[in-house]
């Protein structure tokens, strides 16, 4: 039976009865924290799977639903922790056609999932169907002027939208579609309406109607509030008043910054049925390549296991021309913690209607005519239970005057795949995400031995070896930051004494993987050649006398691996 994660969307409570449940169940396995709290007190729970969870070891990290109308970020994440469970609990089950060797190596990785970021905004559009960006608060000082406040003004429990009849509107309603509102063609002979949220205008003047904002009663979007390349709210909307000014994501800066063995970063989001790469900031041609290789590489899972394509960030998703977003998550995850980062816009809603492609993705969302307009609404009315087209309520609005309250509901169907495609969306999403899991790497000692050279002197050889894909920097780019150390070697005696105290540390290195991402050029069939053994390092000690040997080999990047040898 299907949890309910994975058939409708949970709210706080659900949710964090389904993290203690696991954290319950499995206590040798799951640990189950919260990394600060939200204006409302609601707790930001991560949920850390892998035995042995404080041991520093590679790791990835999924978070989902920062911008509060996204909800089945919530359900892919939860989706994913579950997977990772049944990897531990059961190790010969199938999971997402992995071949043996890939679930034992998963099983060596550790998994922080953050499933929703912004529980008071999902709360919010849960409960009301308002719609919040990221969080339902607002800390402006300047409210000296007129602007919309989304609230239910008919008492319905919800609130949607309202149009009123106006000579200047530039909606009319379509003839195809009863209810639907459509953009003003110059043919058109009217009625003509405008349509505004519902809700109610503070400091109205009786007047003069404000145009609405997607921000106009909460301040920040949590996507434009990280600090890499953070801009002020009069270049990047939605920045709020300064880098992490939110709860929300100053927990989240001040947890993974702490966790520099991170590898890999999911963000996950709605709608679109795309993955959204690095750069945010320029072009592909100014792209460390070998990075832009490994995304290639996850590029192909994606089309493969999800059916989305992947675009860069700079090329194919920003609004602006030349105008890149500002203070975004994975830009901080790829640039200032060294990760494979991407944002995964879940539901393949253009897909599954049947919309042309555009040149630039983004462009899908705002390039829709009248016959996308109507091929979207019947797609509801025959796929989706007609959940998004509402029917319009006459109503006396306070301040307005005759409205019609209702028309479009977007949570689940628009914003959201239906409930009977959640699990769907999950399974892709999993199947994907923990294939890149799988690239981290992987250091492994492959020779240790002790050989007496003379009477009472002892020679140890110690050879390590990183057997993941990538290297144990991560990414090439990721090499350049400063905390990003290389390897070392250090080695405790009990009983015998090295020969020179002074090679009780040495250095050993960054070690390659073996990965090289996907059309790298080295595997042409013209000309085909391998790195030499970079991903090796051979460590030599001499000691002296008989006793014991404790070998340590890591960095705070990879953590550590130890080994017991006899000497003598």
């Amino acid at each position: 039976m299907k949890p309910a994660f994975r058939k409708e969307y949970l709210d706080f409570a659900a949710l964090t009865a389904q993290l203690r449940a696991w954290a319950e169940a499995y206590p040798d396995l799951v640990r189950l924290e919260s990394i600060g709290q939200t204006a409302a007190g609601r707790d930001l729970w991560v949920l850390t799977i892998g035995p042995e969870p404080e041991r520093t070891r590679p790791a990835v990290w999924v978070d989902g639903n920062m911008h509060a109308s996204e909800l089945c970020g919530s359900s892919v994440a939860l989706a994913i922790a579950e997977d990772v469970i049944g990897l531990h609990t059961e190790p010969a089950a199938e999971v997402h056609g992995l071949p043996a060797h890939v679930r034992e190596r998963l099983r060596e990785v550790l998994f922080h999932v953050l499933p929703r970021m912004s529980p008071d905004g999902a709360e919010e559009v849960l409960k009301t169907g308002r719609y919040v960006r990221s969080v339902p608060r607002d800390e402006r000082p300047n409210r000296n002027h007129a602007r919309w406040l989304s609230q239910d003004v008919d008492g319905d429990g919800t609130a949607l939208i309202l149009r009123q009849r106006d000579p200047g509107g530039e909606f009319v309603e379509s003839r195809d579609v009863p209810g639907l509102m459509v953009e003003r063609a110059l043919e058109d002979g009217g009625p003509y309406y405008k349509v505004y949220p519902e809700g109610v205008i503070e400091n109205f003047d009786g007047a003069t109607i404000p145009t609405p904002s997607f921000l106009s009663d909460n301040q920040t979007d949590l996507n434009r509030n990280f600090p890499f390349q953070w801009y002020p709210e009069h270049e990047q909307i939605g920045a709020g008043s300064y880098p992490m000014s939110e709860p929300e994501s100053r927990a989240v800066v001040d947890y993974t910054s702490r966790r520099p063995h991170l590898y890999a970063w999911l963000n996950l989001h709605t709608f679109g049925g795309v993955f959204i790469r690095p750069l945010g900031d320029k072009p592909d041609a100014k792209m460390d390549q070998e990075d832009l290789a490994v995304f290639r590489q996850i590029a192909s899972w994606g089309e493969g296991h999800a059916g989305y394509p992947t675009v860069s960030g700079f090329e194919e998703f920003i609004y602006e021309p030349e105008k890149p977003i500002r203070g975004d998550l994975t830009e901080y995850a790829y640039h200032q913690r060294g990760c494979i980062a991407y944002v995964c816009e879940l539901w393949d809603l253009f897909e599954q209607v049947g919309l042309e492609k555009k040149k630039r993705f983004v462009d899908r969302y705002t390039q829709l005519d009248r016959a996308d307009m109507v091929k979207i609404a019947r797609w509801d009315a025959e796929h989706n239970a007609g959940r998004v087209l509402r029917p319009w309520r006459k109503w006396n609005h306070p301040q307005l005057g005759e409205v019609e309250v209702g028309g479009l509901d977007p949570r689940v169907g628009l914003w959201n795949p239906p409930f009977e495609r959640i699990d769907e969306v999950c399974r892709g999403q999993a199947a994907v995400f923990l294939r890149v899991a799988a690239l981290a790497p992987s250091v492994q000692f492959t020779e240790v031995r002790a050989t007496e050279i003379e009477s009472g002197l002892y020679r140890l050889d110690i050879s390590v070896e990183n057997h993941g894909y990538l290297a144990t920097h991560g990414l090439a780019s990721a090499r350049k930051l400063d905390w990003n150390e290389p390897l070392v070697a250090e080695i405790e005696t009990e009983g015998c004494a090295l020969a020179n105290p002074r090679e009780a540390r040495q250095p050993v290195g960054h070690l390659d993987g073996w990965g090289r991402g996907r059309f790298e050029g080295f595997a042409a069939l013209y000309y085909m050649r391998s790195r030499g053994n970079t991903g090796s390092r051979s460590l030599t000690w001499m000691l002296r006398g008989r006793g014991r040997a404790v070998v340590k080999i890591g960095s705070c990047r990879t953590g550590w691996i130890r080994r017991d040898v006899a000497i003598g």
